[in-house]
């Protein structure tokens, strides 16, 4: 089979080394999420550790228990030691452009205990071991060394002298910005893959993605154009599957800075006071948008309206809150009360190639702020450009979405509604620079809190709080989809992965 991965290789000459997509068929982590269910309920399954358990006694120690027996790719054995070295690398590899650092830091001592045994401690009780246990991929110690602190370089792991994982799939040949070729892993701890050879191709335009399935080029793709969604359904040939992603699109603004850089009175002045950083403007903006008519004329009705943080079924989603109603008499009402009656130029920066319909989706926020009297102009850029400058905080106002990897709310929170502090690891995506010590401290205890249900409820209020005071201004919930060729299944997942190995 073959499907197509148009997110694939991310930053320049970054390869696809630890990348979560293409990664995965080699590769594999001590835990994994179970997020094929069609009602976007997750499970956390078994992986390359068998089990996990908190200390009854001491809350701030887990112990993994490893599969034993697992060979990587070249008939190397897996222990403990391939845990402890891959940890070690994570905050080392150089440049790379989302660092999983924030996985691990929480980690304070790394133990090995037997072979196939290893207890971690952290500073605090941290409920997330587990979860966070799943997003990190273990690689071959002996494989991986090298001279730096992070082993091997890019390029080796690119032309496969070190891409040896315990994964589903072997490396067999990469060519940047064409192809990944693989070969099953014929000895592999789990369920055999149904595909003897697959190719992972990389077609990164819409229609020349549907042109080669189409054409019987390619078995199935992903990332399937909403503007083909209609004819896909009614071809006898092929087969179409979605589901709710765990993705949230949303509005983030400079709620921070006493003056702001793109926001200017409607003569073209730039403001002495920074409204973004007034509630009432930043729900007067959440009142302007028709979220419904985003997903039906845009989005073509793959997406859900949100009102908050996760899709309903996941963690930390709460029947509190719903989608703002589209009211534009009552966003002049507030943008008045808060002495802006006539509104405000903004410029509203967007990427125009990372999320399904990104630049369109800003053009008609744009068109739907003009009715309240907020003059928008949208820059839209490659993904690659945008982050970059996102992350300088240059912006003022940006459309951006956020995945939640550990499929509960804590992870949006943490990532970018938490105060900034790249020591804890919180506001990584923080680009509004949105603070609340209220919230803060209601998710720093939360994340301290082993039970489920008392977390859950936590994460829920911490929730409340900030989407209530607009830290960020929740759109909708995109589709995940994947469309095949008759003869060739996939089950849909919440996390937009693209597995080989799930191809049926």
């Amino acid at each position: 089979t073959a499907a197509d991965i148009p997110r694939t290789l991310g930053q320049p000459d970054q390869g696809f080394e630890g990348n979560r997509f293409t990664g995965i068929p080699m590769y594999d982590a001590l835990t994994h999420w179970d997020l094929s269910k069609a009602d976007a309920a997750s499970v956390l399954i078994p992986g390359l550790a068998l089990s996990w358990a908190v200390d009854a006694q001491d809350k701030t120690k887990w112990v993994f228990k490893l599969r034993q027996g697992v060979k990587f790719h070249d008939g190397g054995d897996f222990t403990a030691q391939d845990v402890v070295f891959t940890l070690d690398r994570v905050p080392a590899v150089p440049n790379s452009p989302s660092s999983f650092a924030t996985y691990s830091k929480q980690i304070t001592e790394k133990i090995v205990v037997d072979p196939y045994t290893i207890r971690f401690k952290t500073a605090t009780p941290y409920p997330l071991m587990p979860t966070d246990m799943s997003t990190i991929y273990i690689v071959s110690a002996r494989a991986a060394k090298g001279a730096s602190a992070a082993g091997a370089a890019t390029e080796d792991f690119n032309n496969g002298k070190a891409t040896i994982g315990t994964g589903p799939f072997k490396f067999v040949r990469y060519a940047k910005g064409d192809r990944i070729e693989l070969a099953r892993n014929d000895a592999y701890w789990g369920a055999k893959p149904a595909w003897e050879k697959v190719t992972l191709r990389i077609i990164t335009t819409d229609a020349s993605r549907v042109a080669a399935l189409l054409a019987g080029d390619v078995r199935a793709i992903e990332n399937v154009p909403t503007s083909d969604l209609a004819r896909i359904a009614k071809s006898n040939d092929l087969s179409l599957y979605r589901t709710v992603s765990h993705r949230l699109m949303y509005l983030h603004m400079d709620s921070n800075r006493d003056r702001t850089p793109f926001v200017t009175d409607k003569a073209g002045k730039p403001y002495d006071k920074n409204p973004l950083k007034d509630a009432r403007v930043r729900r007067a903006i959440s009142k302007a948008i028709n979220r419904q008519a985003l997903v039906e004329r845009v989005m073509e009705g793959a997406a859900v309206t949100t009102g908050q943080l996760m899709p309903e079924g996941l963690f930390g989603y709460t029947s509190a809150l719903k989608a703002e109603p589209y009211d534009v008499d009552g966003a002049k009402k507030l943008l008045t009360e808060a002495g802006y009656p006539d509104g405000f130029n903004i410029t509203l920066h967007a990427p125009n190639d990372r999320y399904v319909n990104d630049e369109q989706i800003a053009q008609a926020v744009a068109q739907l702020l003009s009715r309240a009297g907020i003059t928008v102009r949208v820059d839209a850029m490659p993904s690659s450009v945008f982050f970059s400058r996102a992350s300088k905080l240059e912006f003022s106002f940006l459309l951006a979405g956020w995945g939640a990897d550990t499929a509960e709310a804590s992870s949006p929170l943490k990532a970018l509604l938490a105060t900034f502090d790249s020591a804890k690891g919180m506001g990584a995506a923080n680009r509004g620079r949105y603070s609340n010590a209220k919230m803060d401290a209601m998710l720093a205890q939360a994340l301290t809190i082993v039970d489920d249900a008392k977390r859950e409820r936590m994460l829920q209020q911490a929730t409340e709080i900030v989407v209530n005071d607009m830290g960020i201004i929740p759109l909708y919930h995109q589709h995940n989809l994947w469309a095949t060729r008759k003869g060739v299944t996939y089950a849909a997942r919440t996390d937009e992965r693209t597995l080989a190995q799930e191809f049926k």
